[in-house]
């Protein structure tokens, strides 16, 4: 196995400062707030895995790749990490010559990680330029979100070495922050052994590794001696296949471990060799140290590209289960206004209350005639009769209210339906604390209060109208609130066939008495208008409350704070640090 390879280096003097490396950072610095800005909050498929991505590349940002970039210079990272048992900390112990760092005996281990380095290079690591998020000390602690820094000059200068948590650890924290340090590392030193070579997790670690052009080193540790040479052979082809071929392969037999904790000195000393040879040579140090970090930025890229895709199918899903709240209460809307002019309204106490208002007997016996030979009779019913116009007044009001509460609940029913059918949609019902199922508790209050401001709004037209009309036999006669009883009549039938002549029954005779009403004080012309705004009132009053009712799961939806802005930043982010990359 050779040496991991590399690109061409640029000088690392003043690396930091150049005008490529600055529109770079810069670059970097607008993905890292597009990633930040990005809500992935709906359950669709694979959501869970893109968030913690964007929480990983975040985190590789702050932790490696801009405080990197910085400083470009900076001792190498060498980061150990591998599963559980494999021998990291009997390794690390070894290479430096002492224990620096604590084996654990109960499984699974949670201390602080370690990071070892050489006392003149204290400075690099005692500040937050690398993994910022950790707390810095310098004991072991029970706490994995502090690094204990240990200096010792069993270190060469210009290489660090940090003994991670296990990769396969059965708390979760341990995992997290495993992946985290490597993520932050300018090369992967993966301890694995004889019996754990093949395991699934590490391999998955390592494909990210050669995904992501890292520099990797791979430990097989704990071999016996007799297994050497066929366990060894068969992982170098298991690398090869994988992409790795040009990682090294070292081989730690298994041995005694001193009273130290330290394995014989000549059985890490080709690692030793190795780690020491890119420590004393900048330009080889900073040949792994750019091989990784422009894999990172080259596969931060691609991801981003990745996220851009979850967010769009966010924006989409997020759209349906608007689309679906949106049909629904305009379907609602509609719903009612065909009710209300299609002679629905007309049936039981509405038009039981308006035939005792007006009398449909002796009246509907003349209907064919002129209006005028039975005016005097239809006055006789309609002048000073308020306990009739209240009456009818209540049941258009009950009858409406009725209808627009029916109608709410029910497109209650079928948006809540309609997010039930997708997983997203389910969760969000599940996690609003709402009961969106069913209308709001104050819809009935709502829907009274709006047909009163109709009937009111309807009492005020039939006065506008006849304003010019007050002092004439015929408006004195009906009065305004006989005639505007009358127009919402003609508006709950201005859709509705109405027959005429020996066809006519009670309910359409009713209606026509009440158009010929209106005709007799302001003409057929004046009637169809107000018919319409009176209609259009009406349905405008019952969208406002039909928005109020749907608003519930539009503010739901807008909580989440999914914006299709949100893609076009992430997908031209991505593009402008490949373009700054490739500039390089």
């Amino acid at each position: 196995m050779t040496q991991p390879t590399s690109r061409p280096t640029s000088p690392p003097d003043g690396a930091g400062a150049t005008p490529e490396t600055t529109a770079t950072v810069q670059a970097l610095l607008a993905l890292r707030e597009a990633l930040r800005g990005t809500a992935l909050p709906l359950d669709v498929p694979d959501a869970a895995r893109r968030r913690t991505a964007v929480r990983e590349m975040v985190e590789q940002l702050d932790d490696y790749v801009l405080p990197r970039l910085a400083r470009i210079e900076a001792p190498l990272l060498t980061v150990v990490g591998g599963s559980t048992g494999a021998g990291k900390s009997t390794l690390v112990n070894t290479l430096v010559g002492r224990r620096v760092t604590e084996q654990g005996v109960l499984r699974p281990t949670t201390r602080s990680p370690v990071l070892v380095h050489h006392p003149g290079d204290a400075e690099w690591f005692g500040t937050g330029r690398i993994l910022p998020g950790l707390d810095r000390t310098d004991r072991s602690t029970g706490d994995p979100g502090a690094l204990q820094l240990v200096a010792d000059a069993g270190v060469p200068q210009g290489l660090a070495v940090l003994d991670a948590p296990d990769i396969d650890s059965v708390e979760r924290a341990n995992r997290t922050l495993a992946t985290e340090l490597l993520a932050a590392a300018d090369l992967w030193l993966f301890v694995t052994s004889a019996a754990r070579y093949a395991d699934q997790v590490p391999w998955g670690f390592l494909q990210t590794a050669a995904e992501r052009s890292t520099a990797v080193a791979v430990v097989l540790d704990r071999t016996p001696a007799e297994a050497v040479e066929e366990v060894s052979l068969h992982l170098a082809r298991m690398l090869t296949d994988r992409g790795l071929e040009d990682s090294p392969l070292f081989t730690v037999t298994e041995g005694v471990v001193s009273d130290d904790g330290l394995l014989p000195a000549a059985s890490v000393a080709p690692i030793r060799g190795w780690l020491g040879s890119l420590a004393a040579d900048a330009n080889a140090r900073q040949a792994v140290v750019r091989q990784t970090l422009d894999g990172a930025v080259r596969s931060l890229a691609r991801r981003t590209r990745e996220v851009a895709d979850a967010a769009a199918e966010q924006v989409a899903t997020e759209g349906r289960l608007r689309d679906a709240v949106l049909t629904a209460y305009d379907e609602a809307v509609a719903q009612v206004d065909d009710a209300s002019a299609d002679g629905t309204m007309l049936r039981g106490e509405v038009l039981a209350r308006w035939q005792e208002f007006v009398g449909t007997g002796e009246l509907l016996r003349t209907l064919e005639s002129r209006v005028g030979r039975f005016r005097d009779t239809l006055t006789g019913w309609v002048k000073g009769r308020p306990q009739q116009v209240e009456r009818v007044t209540v049941a258009v009001e009950s009858g409406l209210e009725s209808l627009i509460v029916e109608h709410a609940e029910t497109a209650a029913e079928r948006a809540e339906a309609s997010w039930q059918s997708l997983t997203a949609g389910r969760h969000l019902l599940e996690d609003s604390g709402r009961d969106l199922g069913r209308a709001s508790r104050d819809v009935r209050v709502r829907a009274e209060r709006a047909v009163r401001d109709w009937q009111h709004g309807v009492l005020e037209l039939v006065r506008s109208e006849g304003a010019d009309k007050r002092t004439t036999a015929r408006f004195l006669a009906f009065g305004v609130n006989g005639l505007s009883l009358a127009l919402m009549v003609v508006v709950f039938a201005s859709t509705a066939a109405i027959p005429t002549g020996a066809e006519v029954g009670v309910a359409s005779g009713g209606v026509l008495l009440g158009q010929k009403l209106l005709e007799a004080v302001f003409g057929d012309q004046a009637v169809r208008r107000l018919s319409a705004q009176a209609r259009a009132d009406l349905n405008e009053r019952v969208s406002v409350l039909m928005a109020a009712e749907r608003a519930r799961y539009l503010e739901v939806l807008d909580e989440l704070g999914v914006d299709e802005e949100d893609v076009h930043r992430l997908r031209e982010a991505s593009r402008r640090v490949d373009d700054v990359r490739i500039a390089r």
